[in-house]
């Protein structure tokens, strides 16, 4: 009886010391790819389209590609939202500046972009490899679903356009702002010094 114990135990250590490498591993990679934003959703746009190939070709699991729509339309609400809801700090009185001399404050995702890579990445892994099971396939009429997820799609996007408006924030920003210096009144002439 003790034989039987003693090898499972030595079975699992393998394994287990296997499964922290693998992890150790892929936590590496994705910490190396953080502060490349352009390459990580073009991988993700390459994986997103040969999930769509795939579902083209098969010519099924439309019941997986709207669960996929649904998901990733509730990431991107989070990705456009502030991560602390002006609706609620105006209860407690601390709110985002409305006037010019108010304090700046900056918007603070309330999804990062990294995390929202990593979430929308996994769910195509994942909805493509749902593609492979049959259980999967449910009979549907695909035109149906999505004219209800455009419908979502859109009254989900105007109520958060009219809250952004309404509070006046823009959950974009397009790098950091760059100041120039003054230039001389030469060089803003076009006239060339010749040494």
């Amino acid at each position: 009886m003790e034989g039987v114990e003693g090898n499972a135990a030595s079975d699992a250590v393998p394994l287990a010391k296997w499964r922290t490498d693998f992890s150790r591993a892929f936590q590496y990679y994705l910490d190396r790819s953080t502060p490349h934003p352009v390459q990580r959703w073009l991988g993700t746009l390459a994986a997103a389209a040969i999930y769509v190939l795939r579902v083209y070709y098969v010519q099924g699991f439309y019941i997986i590609s709207y669960g996929l729509g649904i998901y990733i339309l509730n990431l991107l609400i989070g990705f456009l939202s502030p991560k602390v809801d002006p609706e609620l700090e105006v209860l407690d009185g601390a709110s985002l500046p409305t006037r010019g001399s108010d304090e700046f404050k900056p918007f603070i995702r309330r999804l990062p972009e990294f995390k929202f890579w990593y979430a929308i990445s996994k769910a195509f892994c994942v909805a493509f490899l749902m593609t492979f099971f049959s259980v999967f396939d449910v009979p549907v009429f695909w035109p149906i679903l999505l004219c209800y997820w455009i419908v979502l799609f859109v009254l989900t996007m105007k109520r958060q356009i009219m809250h952004m408006i309404k509070y006046k924030y823009v959950p974009f920003s397009f790098g950091k702002q760059r100041y120039t210096g003054k230039q001389s009144a030469a060089s803003s002439s076009g006239i060339k010094n010749k040494d």
